[in-house]
């Protein structure tokens, strides 16, 4: 199987764009990343990350989503494969990064994320198999702590665990929601610095959690994460928080055993 076999169209937004309206780019596609162009060419990649990253920080306070520019959140390190790269070679460069770029020169033509890959591949295994030590929240903790996990450790989403029980789960998308919320109410960086600052896990983790259990097929676990969660806690048979696994560990696990 090659790239060419499970690549899909991407969603693209150019270098010149607000930031507001990138969000609003993934909220619709349900994405975490789009490709930036420049001019009709590829110009990078802005991920649910970096706007998170960009959001919260303090110098860019007093201004809202609306008013920053793709730019200032653009990656510019983006991995372009050929159309006829075999997967199995694929699934190695997207241990190293978010999304692959298959161009013709300088013609895109789709990209690869572990989304796409994994809908095409049967997967063997229990879920204890890929699953990875997990890193928690509570839900006390101020959101401005767990933003700086989620980038320190480069995770994309956090179990909230409560009294040794899994209460809710915070995404990045979540931390982005919320920052873009007071940003938009168009207040001084001080007064919007103190709304941010006071915010808890709890006012924008999901409480609804979709979670496996360490003896879940991998194969279950696949199909759950290629109809939309990108990440799942794991539980023992005691209802206790034991693991995470997520579509990128699910390939780590793959590169392994294949």
């Amino acid at each position: 199987m090659q790239v060419k076999d499970v690549m899909t169209e991407p969603v693209t937004i150019d270098k010149s764009e607000r930031i507001g309206h990138a969000l609003d780019l993934m909220e619709k596609h349900d994405l975490r990343r789009l490709l930036v162009t420049n001019n009709g060419n590829l110009g990078g990649i802005i991920t649910i990350r970096q706007i998170t990253r960009v959001l919260g920080t303090r110098k860019s306070l007093g201004m809202p989503a609306s008013s920053l520019h793709v730019a200032a959140a653009t990656l510019d390190a983006v991995i372009k494969v050929l159309p006829d790269m075999e997967v199995d070679d694929a699934m190695v460069l997207l241990q190293k990064t978010s999304v692959l770029v298959a161009v013709d020169g300088e013609k895109i033509l789709g990209w690869v994320r572990p989304k796409d890959i994994l809908k095409g591949l049967n997967v063997s295994g229990m879920a204890s198999d890929a699953m990875r030590v997990p890193l928690t929240v509570n839900p006390k903790d101020r959101l401005v702590h767990a933003r700086r996990m989620l980038l320190d450790r480069d995770v994309g989403r956090l179990p909230v665990v409560e009294n040794g029980s899994l209460v809710g789960i915070l995404t990045e998308r979540d931390v982005a929601r919320a920052f873009r919320a007071f940003r938009d109410l168009n207040e001084t960086s001080s007064k919007q610095y103190a709304r941010v600052y006071n915010l808890l896990v709890e006012d924008a983790m999901a409480r609804d959690v979709k979670y496996v259990y360490m003896d879940t097929p991998l194969e279950d676990v696949k199909k759950i994460m290629v109809s939309g969660f990108g990440g799942l806690p794991v539980l023992n048979r005691k209802e206790e928080l034991v693991g995470m696994i997520t579509r990128r560990a699910l390939i780590d696990y793959l590169v392994r055993v294949r």
